[in-house]
């Protein structure tokens, strides 16, 4: 039985991927420091994700290691949250990397959470592999994140992969989707700033397929994007939220609305202001096909 270990299970994204690969008949283990939000499907190993345990046994062996472990960048990035924000990625990649070091049976393959917000701010071209990154805090993240996992002393025959990840979504309670979904039905579904920012985002089932397929492919290493091949701006995608709410207009905010929104909020007012504008080159290149590359609400 194939093995997948999954650091940071018990995330919205760690969820879905336990039950991706449980039903493709894989054997599938959480790292977590509690055991509540894990799907059912995945079997429970207690790591704090700083320092070495009897959960890093679970590797020798193992086909696969996907790293998501890291605190939320939702809040608000004072002094204090940046150093959890930044320390928690490395951390967890640090010690994950002597962990795999350590394996007389190492996994094939280390995949491990980036950011798509690694690219600059771009409101006139798409982001893709190979471009210049940006600057700012998540640029600083980012590159800390993807320094750990590539300077790491494993072996040369572990494949390292950095996913640089858009926003990812799916239907449920407690996601974007549904925060941006209840916004619409209050007539708040408006375009933010102009509405010109781009936004890159994924499919959550694409999001696991393409983890599927980048472990089946060992040729692939390095960085690659995750996400939707068709990014929309802002204003597009809210106007999408308001057709499937059956909400004819949305009230727009202004630079200055969102700050202030944010900032009640308890959150950045960059996660919502940003054109993301990123493209998954290499994944099509190399002839990964989405199942969702557009966003059709109606269809989710």
């Amino acid at each position: 039985m194939k093995k997948i270990i999954i650091a940071g299970a018990n995330g919205f994204i760690g969820r879905h991927l336990t039950r991706h690969f449980h039903g493709l008949g894989w054997d599938v283990v959480g790292l977590a420091r509690r055991q509540k939000g894990l799907d059912p499907n995945c079997r429970h190993v207690l790591w704090d994700g700083k320092t070495m345990g009897d959960w890093a046994s679970e590797l020798n062996g193992a086909t696969a290691v996907v790293n998501l472990a890291g605190r939320s960048i939702n809040c608000r990035h004072n002094k204090k949250n940046k150093k959890e924000i930044i320390d928690s990625r490395v951390e967890s990649t640090t010690i994950l990397g002597e962990a795999i070091a350590a394996c007389s049976h190492p996994p094939g393959v280390w995949l491990n959470a980036s950011t798509a917000s690694i690219y600059a701010d771009a409101e006139n071209k798409p982001q893709g592999e190979g471009i210049k990154l940006g600057e700012g805090f998540f640029v600083d993240v980012a590159k800390a994140w993807e320094g750990a996992i590539m300077t790491a002393r494993v072996s040369e025959h572990v494949r390292r992969v950095a996913l640089r990840t858009s926003l990812v979504m799916a239907k449920e309670r407690g996601t974007v989707f549904d925060y941006l979904f209840k916004l619409s039905k209050l007539f708040l579904g408006g375009p933010v700033a102009g509405g010109k920012q781009m936004v890159s985002w994924v499919h959550v089932e694409d999001y696991c397929r393409a983890v599927e397929w980048l472990i089946e492919h060992p040729e692939i290493r390095g960085v690659i994007n995750i996400t939707a091949p068709d990014p929309l701006t802002n204003a597009d995608m809210m106007q999408r939220f308001r057709k499937l709410a059956k909400r004819p207009f949305g009230l727009p905010a202004a630079v200055w609305m969102a700050e202030i929104g944010a900032m009640v909020l308890g959150t950045e007012p960059e996660l919502i202001l940003k054109s993301n504008w990123v493209l998954p080159r290499r994944l099509q290149q190399n002839g990964f096909v989405f199942k969702y590359p557009q966003m059709d609400l109606s269809e989710w």
